[in-house]
């Protein structure tokens, strides 16, 4: 199995965090998959025929999905970590931008092998950039700020958990084979590959809207984990118990009913439809109640169920 290796002080300063180039290699990654998971279905049908026009003309950036992405591994180039939060598409891609064809041709050639005459000429970085950004572009960014709520809500989830539960809560349900073993191993994956020792460098996790998540790494010290959530593709579930509804009012009880785990301002909005003004007000109302517990995360304020929101909507629920 793959294990990382980790110390106290690893662990100590561990981050999670969202990544505008790591959103946008999940959606690639959905985009080039015949069957998609069942929830990422609807977004691909919507963008799936014009990502395909683009590589019909574009044969060279055909070639360099078809050998960058694979059921099992993606090219080490393109999964590079970011150096801080919160950069700029453009200011992640200047790493990957900066690579020279030799070594893109290096890593097309560890996912699969041969590698077509269509690969052996110059300008692949630049290539793969442009691809990166129409995804972008076309896929992700005007839903971006919706997304990242989504992002930022489950890392304020997991953080919670481990102050609650420890590293195993946190890590158990992030992604297919993962495991806290304890004694400072960290299992990544079942698959038979030797540890890797990650004491004195950093680790950060990365949620995104992909299908099975995958390790990043930017040697010698810079390591990341992507693991996938459904936010986003998944249609909220926006009825509450009648009982509740009597009780708050219909507004007032949906808006609770979706703050079960982390969620923004924003996603709310995004989700009821109703205005942003109104939402704002309710967060008041329920947060002074004493059913809503609150936390900044970014520029967004997450809010999410006190225990005494957790029994009263279990108790106005139907048996």
């Amino acid at each position: 199995m793959a294990i990382f290796l980790v110390d106290a002080e690893v662990l100590a300063q561990t981050r999670f965090g969202t990544s505008q180039l790591t959103e946008t290699l999940g959606a690639l990654s959905i985009l080039r998959r015949r069957q998609p998971l069942p929830w990422h279905r609807v977004w691909r049908d919507q963008h799936v025929d014009a990502f395909h026009s683009y590589l019909d003309g574009d044969p060279v950036t055909a070639a360099i999905v078809s050998h960058a992405i694979s059921s099992s591994w993606m090219a080490d180039f393109l999964t590079v970590p970011p150096a801080r939060p919160n950069m700029t598409l453009d200011d992640e891609l200047v790493v990957l931008e900066s690579l020279p064809d030799e070594r893109i041709r290096h890593d097309l050639a560890q996912v699969h092998s041969p590698l077509p005459p269509a690969l052996r000429g110059p300008g692949l970085a630049g290539r793969t950039a442009a691809l990166v950004r129409w995804v972008w572009r076309n896929t992700v960014e005007a839903d971006w700020p919706r997304r990242q709520s989504v992002l930022r809500a489950d890392a304020v989830s997991r953080i919670s958990r481990l102050g609650r539960d420890g590293w195993a809560a946190v890590i158990d349900d992030m992604r297919p084979g993962m495991r806290w073993l304890g004694d400072g191993r960290l299992q990544i994956d079942e698959r038979p590959y030797p540890p890797f020792d990650l004491r004195g460098g950093e680790l950060t996790f990365f949620a995104a809207h992909c299908r099975g998540g995958w390790v990043s790494w930017r040697l010698p010290d810079r390591f990341g984990v992507v693991y996938p959530v459904t936010g986003i593709f998944t249609e909220a579930s926006l009825g509450a118990p009648d009982p509740l509804c009597r009780l708050l009012g219909k507004a007032r009880s949906t808006i609770l009913v979706q703050a079960a785990e982390p969620v923004s301002t924003t996603a709310v909005v995004a989700t009821t439809g109703l205005s942003l003004g109104t939402v704002g007000g309710h967060l008041r109302v329920l947060t002074d109640a004493g059913l809503l517990e609150k936390r900044r995360s970014g520029r967004e304020v997450l809010y999410w169920w006190t225990d005494t929101a957790r029994a009263l909507v279990a108790g106005a629920s139907p048996g």
